[in-house]
């Protein structure tokens, strides 16, 4: 059900759509849509998107919003997103509440994962 007044939908510039696609299916085994040769979408992933061809990029340390994923094994999902072609642009460190890294994905764009599982691991 829709809700008014909420975040419905996010979407993301890529560098390479064909890279980003490969890339979020193999680590984290999301499925796209395409409308067309510069734009695919994602659903059902926590909160619905797409990507679209772009020669800019998106980065927090360029004042961009940081999109945040959960992971349960923080160590398993950087190594997934490092096998999957994703450059870590922060290693894990730890917050109030948990722990997480930065990455790039292929096309460009960074990300986050979070978790709030090994904690104790970090003190």
């Amino acid at each position: 059900m829709l809700e008014a007044n909420k975040i419905n939908y996010v979407e993301f510039p890529s560098k390479d759509l064909a890279a980003t696609k490969t890339f979020f299916t193999t680590v984290f085994g999301w499925s796209f849509q395409d409308f067309g040769p510069e734009y695919t979408a994602f659903s059902n992933e926590g909160l619905d998107g797409g990507f679209f061809k772009s020669e800019l990029t998106s980065s927090s340390e360029k004042g961009a919003a940081l999109v945040v994923l959960f992971s349960s094994d923080l160590e398993a999902t950087l190594a997934e997103v490092k096998n999957g072609g994703g450059i870590i642009s922060k290693e894990i460190f730890s917050f109030p509440g948990g722990r997480r890294f930065h990455f790039t994905e292929p096309g460009g764009s960074e990300l986050a994962v979070w978790s709030n599982a090994g904690l104790e691991q970090s003190s």
